[in-house]
């Protein structure tokens, strides 16, 4: 009855006792003499953790202490059975940016997107500069004594601008790199830009290997220069996050060659001398 009553109370506490300290060679000589039964003794040994000599010395002292073969069974299963490791957490890999996503990163530029049936579009817009100046209508302002006006036009190379679209409402994102307005910058010309506000987005004539756009007029009482107001294209803006902004174009866009042209491209225009300089760029794109 004793002997029971001792087994039921060892059953109770044998999980305590296991998280306490785990079972060896001694360890089960002890329950085996304190008379527990043999497949009691097995079950604990199987739950709980043990550190076991089951070299053929240590398994000679077993026996000799009087553990059956089954214990000795139990044991040998036991410091053979691989040493469960805890899975380690790893991290899953960060989403893979989507290059026509406006929402993902990109690299600092202008891009034109489209959503159309092929699926969305983010096609990035290459700059160009104004490779040379050209001056028109000096003959007509020769023939009025300097009256009319001649005109001083910015010129591109090639007819069209290898960045097509064919959404006349193609919409545009800018990012930029500089990604506040900086008051340390307003004084310069040569200051970072961070909002398509300082941008003017123009229509250029084509004509045989070149694209034109005026950016001057002079005539024997003075010069001025500037865009061609019939050239502007208006857009208005949204921005969307720290230098990244949403353009539309005010109204649809017709067939034709555009660019948004950067601040800095300045005319240098004289009476009967007018020339054309740049210092900025132009990203330039075609609506088919």
């Amino acid at each position: 009855m004793r002997k029971a009553l001792f087994a039921l109370l060892f059953l109770a506490f044998c999980p305590f006792l296991a998280a306490q300290q785990s079972l060896n060679n001694d360890a089960v000589i002890k329950l085996v003499k304190a008379g527990l039964s043999e497949d009691l003794i097995v079950s604990t040994v199987s739950a709980s953790p043990g550190t076991y000599d089951t070299s053929a010395d240590g398994l000679i002292a077993l026996k000799a202490a009087g553990v059956s073969d089954k214990v000795v069974s139990a044991i040998v299963a036991k410091a053979s059975a691989p040493i469960a490791v805890p899975a380690v957490l790893v991290a899953p890999p960060p989403p893979t940016a989507n290059p026509d996503d406006p929402a993902s990163a990109h690299e600092a530029g202008i891009y034109a997107y489209s959503d159309k049936s092929a699926g969305p579009r983010m096609n990035m817009l290459e700059p160009s500069v104004y490779g040379q100046g050209k001056t028109g209508g000096i003959f007509a302002s020769a023939m009025t004594y300097g009256i009319a006006k001649a005109k001083v036009k910015a010129v591109l190379r090639g007819a069209h601008s290898n960045a097509r679209v064919t959404d006349p409402q193609t919409v545009f994102y800018f990012y930029f790199e500089q990604q506040t307005a900086g008051l340390s910058n307003a004084s310069s010309i040569f200051g970072g830009t961070s909002t398509p506000n300082e941008y003017t987005l123009l229509r250029f004539d084509v004509k045989d290997t070149t694209r034109e756009t005026t950016i001057g007029k002079f005539n024997a009482y003075g010069a001025s220069s500037g865009n061609d107001d019939k050239a502007t294209v208006p857009f208005t803006y949204t921005k969307l996050g720290p230098g990244v902004y949403k353009v539309t174009v005010s109204a649809a866009l017709k067939p034709g060659e555009y660019g948004f042209v950067a601040p800095g491209v300045m005319a240098v225009v004289t009476p009967y001398g007018g020339s054309a300089g740049s210092s900025g760029r132009v990203f330039d794109f075609g609506v088919n």
